[in-house]
């Protein structure tokens, strides 16, 4: 038994027994000050700077993706319950394609740039170096693990930087699963997973960073950026906010429910830039419901419980507060689905 066969459920498709039964993990005796020293010495050797490091840790990063693929997508079934076609092409084919595009176009992006300048300063010539920032902290969300964790530091690596990454604790299985594979294939003198919650972020956040790259809600996002100012640290924050989709009367309207319904339940409908709400022209209203309800049963059948094709919520919480938004004064009757199993984590669409 490997050591990821040990923390991860065995899930072959989205329907799981019950919601992840591992509790938020956290990072035994973290020393977060003396960790970030570690990184600066690493970045201070010039070791990160190299294209060869660059280009070889990129290429880590792919082969981790592809010989543990399986152990990958057991975790996200187990934490959300991600069907293994969903899970491979929102999470790791993503990934595999920035690596991609980062190693077609690390020698260009890193060339120096020619620049014009002004008259005042001929016969100089001007050239932009692109230099690494430093020591990076990647926060990553529970709805997409993999690929909101795992993206931003391909970008990091092929910049030049020393990456601490903190996974979700609200996806514990993930989390444990990269803790322990990551080491195996990526240089731990200068990238480092450090698991936890709310005492391990606040941690490491009290740190002072060169980048914060953060991924999830707004609140904590401004948490983020309050601590990040005050050492004038640059962030990157992808926060949820609300995606309206517009259909109007000249819509194909079986091509536009199969959109909507599509975009809005990949992931049980746990993705920031999901459809939230339909502005429809009145006249094709009563039309595109119908749509709505024939692209929901042909993508996931009658029960959607018993198919293979559909995510769970996250955990029960999570589960707790969507009920409550459509048990809500003023949410109206649901037109159709929306049935629901707690001890499943299941909300139909």
């Amino acid at each position: 038994m490997t050591t990821t066969e040990s923390i991860t459920t065995k899930a072959q498709t989205s329907l799981r027994s019950e919601p992840s039964p591992l509790s938020p993990r956290s990072t035994p005796n973290l020393d977060a000050p003396a960790l970030v020293a570690e990184l600066r010495t690493t970045f201070a050797s010039g070791t990160t700077k190299s294209i060869a490091w660059r280009k070889a840790q990129l290429k880590a990063l792919r082969r981790m993706l592809v010989e543990r693929e399986d152990d990958i997508l057991n975790a996200l079934a187990s934490d959300l319950g991600k069907p293994n076609i969903e899970a491979f092409v929102t999470e790791i084919a993503f990934v595999l394609t920035e690596i991609a595009v980062a190693l077609k176009n690390l020698d260009r992006w890193v060339r120096p740039e020619k620049v014009r300048i002004p008259a005042t300063q001929l016969p100089g010539k001007g050239r932009i170096y692109r230099d690494p920032l430093g020591v990076v902290l990647v926060i990553g969300p529970w709805n997409y693990p993999v690929q909101l964790l795992l993206a931003p530091i391909v970008g990091a690596i092929a910049a030049g930087n020393c990456v601490v990454l903190k996974p979700s604790e609200v996806s514990p299985t993930v989390s444990a699963t990269l803790s322990a594979i990551i080491p195996q294939y990526l240089d731990n003198s200068a990238l480092r997973v450090v698991e936890g919650a709310i005492p391990e972020t606040t941690a490491l956040l009290a740190q002072r960073w060169d980048h914060i790259f953060y991924t999830g809600h707004g609140s904590t996002g401004r948490i983020v950026m309050a601590a990040a100012a005050k050492n004038l640290t640059p962030v990157t924050l992808e926060l949820g906010g609300k995606s309206p989709t517009y259909v109007d009367a000249s819509a194909n309207l079986t091509v536009a429910a199969k959109r909507i319904a599509w975009g809005k339940f990949l992931n049980a409908g746990q993705t920031c830039v999901a459809p939230d709400y339909v502005l429809v022209h009145r006249s094709v209203e009563a039309e595109l419901l119908k749509k709505l309800q024939e692209a929901v049963t042909q993508m996931y059948g009658v029960n959607t419980q018993e198919t293979p094709d559909f995510a769970r919520i996250v955990d029960s919480r999570h589960f707790v507060r969507v009920s409550a938004l459509l048990d809500g004064e003023g949410a109206g009757t649901p037109f159709f689905g929306g049935e629901r199993d707690a001890s499943d984590c299941f909300i139909s669409p």
